[in-house]
């Protein structure tokens, strides 16, 4: 049976959102634009960590156990300590955190960074949160139930512009790898900045603000709610070959899009 039932969303959604809300006044704004040196590290080249992100992920996890104590938690800094807490991903219910998503925006005191929370069952998601804690924005979505902005029902939009706007995540290819994406894109899309930030990106295809994007790492925390928020909303997310993502799957590659029409388009040019 499942865990989120579709009567069970309006009592999950605002416990959730509180939540995700307390962590970001509390954890996150007090240390935007005050860390110091000694509150940054880099985990590997060029993924940084901040003193916000380790308090908002146990303040998160804490919570989140509390409010759910059957699932597992699964958090980003965790796995990043623990790599055997990917185990519990497929299990029957499991929180999925991304503490502060764009950490690099945020460690340079600018815009955007979020946070991201997926509930997944069976390693598939089925509800998801993207909050913006500058402008407190809420994207949420329930599987087969739609995707929200605010408690409003949205429908993702395409651009309406001649040449599609594409955001192409190339950070994780290598040099050659990029040339190519590149080679590929010019002529058929309006190529502009990506914000570094899977919590605005998501959003980015639903608003209108950009048609297509693709990432390369695609980790759990990054991107099962932003997949599960455009595809409820009509866009679209896959690998590339067409089958949907899973939060176990550890393959890399994936395309979004703001509608079924355009996720081919890039499909076709982006992937042959």
């Amino acid at each position: 049976m499942p865990i989120i039932g579709a009567d069970d969303m309006h009592s999950l959604y605002q416990p959730v959102l509180d939540i995700v809300r307390e962590a970001a006044e509390t954890q996150i704004l007090p240390f935007f634009r005050t860390l110091e040196d000694k509150d940054i590290q880099e985990k590997s080249p060029g993924d940084l960590v901040t003193v916000a992100d380790r308090g908002s992920e146990i303040f998160l996890s804490e919570k989140l156990a509390t409010l759910l104590p059957e699932a597992s938690v699964i958090g980003e800094e965790a796995v990043a300590a623990n790599a055997s807490l990917m185990d519990n991903i497929g299990a029957d219910a499991a929180w999925i955190i991304d503490p502060i998503d764009g950490t690099g925006n945020f460690a340079a005191g600018r815009a955007p960074f979020g946070i991201l929370i997926a509930l997944a069952e069976a390693g598939e998601t089925v509800a998801g949160w993207l909050y913006d804690p500058l402008t407190q924005r809420i994207c949420h979505a329930h599987f087969g139930h739609g995707a929200y902005i605010d408690g409003e029902k949205i429908v993702a939009r395409e651009s309406g512009e001649d040449m599609p706007i594409a955001a192409l995540s190339t950070l994780f290819l290598e040099e050659e790898g990029r040339k190519k994406v590149i080679r590929k894109a010019e002529g058929h899309f309006r190529l502009v900045d990506i914000p570094r930030c899977a919590a605005e990106q998501y959003p980015r295809l639903v608003l209108g603000t950009n048609d297509v994007s693709i990432f390369e790492r695609t980790l759990p925390w990054d991107h099962a709610a932003g997949i599960l928020f455009l595809n409820e909303a009509g866009g679209k997310a896959a690998r590339a070959d067409d089958s949907p993502y899973k939060v176990a799957d550890q393959r890399t590659g994936l395309i979004g899009a703001a509608s079924p029409r355009l996720w081919d388009k890039a499909a076709r040019i982006l992937s042959n």
